[in-house]
Order: structure tokens, then sequence, then C-alpha cells
């Protein structure tokens, strides 16, 4: 069901202007936009493309002329890429899940299901598990027993949920999710080479060859209220206390997040961060893609790592964060501009080399 311009202009606290009752069934870029999509044209630099498209109806960038532009209706928004979530939400039906629970489900009989939630096929759910009201879970997803998820949760095709997993309310996992597996915990009969390593830093010592043995995942994994995972992301259980996730904070695709790490609220971690085992993150910390994080450190509320940047020690809050090792990003900056310079530099000492040996050979 398609949506009026002057519906959607209230829905995102907007202005609307010119014929506000077209209807409007989906978005898209100006120039490929349908008579029935709002052009998204938030920018001068997206002008142009409306000539190309059919668009009826578009978001305009401030002080923009829609009629100028050929349009019929336009909406001004006071902050764009803000506008996007609202407008993407209205629009967005989710996975088609039907109501109810499909014959094909496996569903333990000590499970407690709430009302109205949507179980797509081939959905397994053990023993002690409790699905809170109006979750939409798709095909070929699994939770293990003593497992509790609240209320508006949205599970995507083929995720996994381990045993002893506590979830909060309103949570979303992208396909292929893995929450509460085993952590990657393993220890030797004697000391170890790597134990060696840590306190030489560089000398494996005496260490003889040995095989590992497993440390077993006691706990489980704690997730606060209104949390998203990205597809093929992978939570470890915690050893004896569980993995921590807190309120509002989101994790994009292939993330893993090591045996009893504690991340606080409304962090943003990019896609392929590493965190290893116990390490603790603040509230509001934002990591770009393929951050590293060390075991057993802490980061600051606040912090602002940029992409690929490794974290070895604890890092203070607030602290804005590139490269590896992690230094702030104003020394990493002016750090990288000297390795430019190098080159020069040693072309410039080897002249003065030459030039003084040949002053030397003269006299």
């Amino acid at each position: 069901m398609g949506y009026t311009v002057k519906q959607i202009a209230t829905a995102l606290g907007a202005k609307a202007f010119g014929a506000v009752d077209i209807m409007i069934e989906g978005a898209a870029e100006p120039a490929m936009a349908a008579p029935d999509q709002l052009a998204l044209a938030m920018d001068p630099k997206y002008g142009e493309g409306l000539a190309q498209g059919a668009a009826q109806a578009a978001i305009l960038w401030a002080g923009a002329d829609w009629q100028e532009l050929g349009l019929k209706a336009a909406i001004f928004v006071p902050r764009p890429r803000y506008a996007m979530s609202g407008l993407t939400q209205m629009l967005d039906d989710g996975p088609d899940i039907a109501p109810g629970i499909h014959p094909t489900a496996v569903i333990d009989p000590s499970a407690l299901i709430g009302e109205g939630a949507a179980i797509g096929p081939f959905v397994v759910i053990g023993r002690r598990v409790t699905i809170g009201p109006n979750a939409r879970i798709a095909s070929h997803v699994s939770i293990a027993e003593n497992t509790t998820i609240g209320p508006g949760a949205l599970l995507h095709a083929g995720v996994k949920i381990g045993a002893r997993v506590q979830i909060g309310d309103r949570f979303i996992a992208q396909p292929g999710a893995a929450i509460g597996s085993d952590g990657f915990s393993f220890v030797t009969p004697e000391k170890s080479g790597v134990e060696n390593v840590r306190e030489t830093l560089g000398d494996q010592g005496d260490a003889q060859a040995q095989s590992w043995t497993r440390i077993h995942s006691l706990g489980g994994v704690d997730i606060g209220d209104d949390v998203e995972i990205g597809a093929n992301t992978a939570i470890d259980r915690g050893t004896i206390r569980s993995t921590k996730i807190g309120n509002g904070t989101k994790l994009d695709n292939l993330v893993h997040i090591g045996h009893n790490v504690q991340i606080g609220e409304d962090c943003l971690i990019c896609g392929q961060v590493g965190m290893a085992g116990s390490s603790v993150i603040g509230n509001r910390v934002v990591m770009a893609g393929q951050c590293g994080v060390n075991d057993n450190i802490f980061v600051g509320d606040d912090v602002i790592a940029g992409g690929a940047t490794k974290i070895f020690t604890n890092a203070p809050a607030g602290r804005v964060l590139l490269g590896y090792p992690a230094m702030k990003m104003e020394s990493h900056v002016e750090a990288y501009k000297g390795l430019r310079r190098l080159p020069r530099l040693f072309r410039d000492v080897a002249e003065l080399k030459k030039a003084i040996s040949n002053r030397d050979q003269s006299d």
C-alpha cells in the first residue's frame, strides 16, 4: 500500500508543496524514478537526473525550485540523510513471513511462543525457549535451549542462536548471523610459547610442542533492546559470565565478537571488525571496517576508530584513533606524511654525503 506525498511529509516532520495527494509506491534515484516513485534528489548534483526520470514528486535540497524542475509536488526536509531513515522504514515491508506457525517448524512443547508471532518453514525452537509477542522468524532459523527473545524481534533466514542467550526487545538479526557459539578458548598442560611471547614480546623460551585443550563456554550472551546484528556475524558465549551487548548497538556484517566481550550502548561496529576475548567497549564507540581490538583491554566511551585500526592497548574516552598500532588520528596522519617524505630525505642525505666526500677528496 502506498502513501500520499502529504502522508510522507507528515511522517518525516517535513514540509510538502504542490499536488500533495499524489500516491507514492516507492523511492528511486532521480534518473530512474517512475511516476509513482518519490525521487531522492537531496543534493543539487542530483537535479539533472530529474529531467531524465519520470518522477512527479521528489525530496529536494533546501532552496530548490521544484516547479522549475518540472515536478508536481516536492518535500523539503531539514536533515536529508536522517529523513532517509524514516522514509525507508515506511516503504520497507520486511521479509514475507506468513502469520502463525508453519507446519514444517519444529517447536519443543516446553517453548513459549508469544501472541502474534510469525514462524516460517523449517524453524527449530528448542527446550524452554521463550519468544516474545509479534516476533517474526524466517525460514531455517534455529534457537537452542534456555534462550529468551523479547517482543518485536525479526530473525532473517538462517539465523542460528545458541543456548542461554538472552535478547531484549525489537532485536534484528540479518541472514546467517550466529549468536551464542562456543568461545575460542584453549590452553596447554604446561606453559606455551604463546604465553612466553606475551611476557617477553618475542622470545618463546623453552616451550615444548603441546596439544591444545578446550576451555568450554558455560556462560551465555546477553543482548539489550534495539540491537541489530549483521549477516554472518558471530558472537561467542562467555566462558563463565556472559558476553554482553548494550542497548541500541548495531553490528555490521562479518563482525566477530569473542567470548566475555562487553560492549556498551549505542555503539556502531562496521564490517569485519574483530574483538578478542574479554575486551571491554564503552558507550557510543564507533569502529570502521576491519578494526581489531586486543583481548583484555578497555576502549572508552565515544572513541572513534578509523578503518583497519588495530587497538592493542587501553584507549581513553573520546579518543579518535587510526593506524596499526592505533594512535591519535592527527599523529598517524603526520607520521604517514613523514613516511612519504623518506625517499626524498634519503636522496638529500645521499647527495650531502657525496658532496662532503668530494670536498674531502679535493682537500
